[in-house]
């Protein structure tokens, strides 16, 4: 697609050049994207809108100048982080000059918050990859045990964070033992360490839930969290994880990565000791229901065997009544009996009816059999003549085309030296020696003359 060119500029009669105000603001347009490709540009974000378009309106400013910004919807629901006013932020964007209010702004591609730079770009560039993988699929997840026999926290020795999860535990729940596996939480040797502190944790299968921590700090400082090895060995280890890394607002690939994540690494040690205070108070509830339940099972039985101790009967009188029973069954049985011995013998002689009348004529059979043999043997016969007299016609007529049949009849075969058949006189030479077949022997020959006849 082209633009319409606009009118040209007018040239009074002093010869100076006129734009019109459209003509300059197309220029100055120009020349700015000309002069300035895409570029970084950091500040506050301020005079915020949010248009239903899904376009966004804001400007950037520093303690200096300010500039007007837009964001088109198409960028915008592509952003990682949420816009807000007064947050710092780093932007990818055209310069560009906006030509109906005659205003400067910047058209922004991209936008990250201020600071992060290339550490969050790799985060998120990670976070994403491991997601379509499915890494983070909730259904992966494990539950934590609701009672844990043992705790193991993978942490630093010297880190804040395990006096904090080892408080928390002694005073939720002290009769949990604790194991320790140490490992560095920062620097560029601490995701090797995280990941085999985990795999020994796993084979040694002494603990029932994994506390991973420690304490806030940078984006650098978490870094050893962000690292795909850890995520991939999170998801190995066959113990569930709580992952309690840094503050609230600290989000790493660990804590997505792992069966659960909590804001601090005191929140970490909540999630996964039960209170011992709420296990007492629960098992003095269940004490309670249990008492009650018990005595109120008892009252029930002991109104039963007042029921029961009116409904007893002296053994004789109940020894009479089953006496009577007993004759009466004793009659019924009788009776069944005879109904169902004469109901059989019924039976029986209709069955035997029924199959004398069904036996089979075996006398007409054995005639049947007997005309179907004779039947068979005039066919076989019959087939057996004339398969016998096409053979012979066959032998015949073989004979008679035969090759020994036209030697009889004085012809004869001629082979070259090399024993192929002449069938052109025309590929023989004068002084060629040749071999002839005739119907009884062979005989040499020499030929003399050689064309056509």
């Amino acid at each position: 697609m082209f633009e319409r060119p606009g009118p040209r500029p007018a040239r009074p009669a002093d010869g100076a050049l006129v734009l019109t105000v459209s003509q300059l603001a197309r220029s100055v347009r120009d020349a700015l994207e000309h002069r300035f490709p895409l570029l970084w540009v950091s500040g506050e974000v301020s005079n915020l809108t949010l248009a239903r378009s899904g376009h966004v309106y804001f400007s950037l400013k520093d303690r200096l100048a300010q500039v007007r910004c837009v964001m088109f919807r198409n960028r915008a629901q592509l952003l990682d982080c949420r816009i807000e006013e007064g947050l710092q932020v780093e932007a990818r964007a055209l310069v560009s000059f906006y030509e109906p209010r005659g205003d400067f702004q910047l058209v922004v591609e991209y936008l990250r918050p201020a600071g992060l730079g290339a550490l969050y770009e790799a985060f998120v560039r990670l976070r994403d990859r491991l997601e379509r993988e499915g890494l983070f699929d909730e259904a992966l997840k494990r539950e934590l045990p609701r009672f844990p026999r043992a705790i193991g926290i993978v942490t630093s020795p010297q880190a804040a964070a395990l006096r904090d999860v080892l408080t928390t535990l002694a005073r939720r729940n002290p009769s949990i033992p604790v194991v320790l596996y140490p490992a560095q939480v920062q620097g560029a040797y601490a995701p090797d360490e995280l990941c085999h502190a985990l795999a020994k944790a796993g084979r040694r299968r002494e603990v029932d839930v994994l506390l991973l921590v420690r304490g806030g700090g940078s984006i650098e400082d978490l870094w050893a969290f962000n690292d795909e090895r850890l995520a991939r060995a999170l998801r190995a280890c066959p113990i569930p994880v709580v992952c309690g890394v840094g503050h609230e607002t600290d989000v790493t690939i660990a804590d997505l990565a792992a069966d659960r994540r909590a804001p601090t690494p005191t929140a970490a040690a909540e999630l996964a000791s039960p209170a011992r205070a709420d296990l007492l108070a629960h098992l003095s509830a269940l004490t309670g229901r249990v008492s009650r339940c018990m005595r109120r099972d008892l009252q029930g039985r002991m109104q039963h065997v007042d029921h029961l101790a009116r409904r007893v009967v002296h053994p004789a009188r109940r020894m009479e009544a089953q006496r009577r029973v007993l004759e009466q069954l004793e009659l019924r049985l009788a009776r069944a009996s005879e109904l169902a011995l004469d109901e059989a013998q019924w039976r029986v002689a209709h069955l035997l009816e029924r199959s004398r009348a069904r036996l089979p004529n075996v006398d007409a059979l054995r005639g049947r059999v007997q005309d179907l043999g004779e039947r068979v043997e005039r066919a076989t016969q019959r087939l057996l003549a004339a398969r016998a007299a096409r053979v012979d016609a066959l032998a015949r007529a073989l004979t008679h085309l035969g090759p020994q049949a036209v030697l009889e009849r004085g012809y004869a075969i001629v082979r070259a030296a090399d024993g192929s058949v002449v069938r052109d006189a025309t590929t023989l030479a004068p002084g060629d020696r040749v071999r002839l077949r005739v119907a009884r022997g062979d005989a040499e020959a020499q030929v003399i003359r050689a064309g056509d006849a």
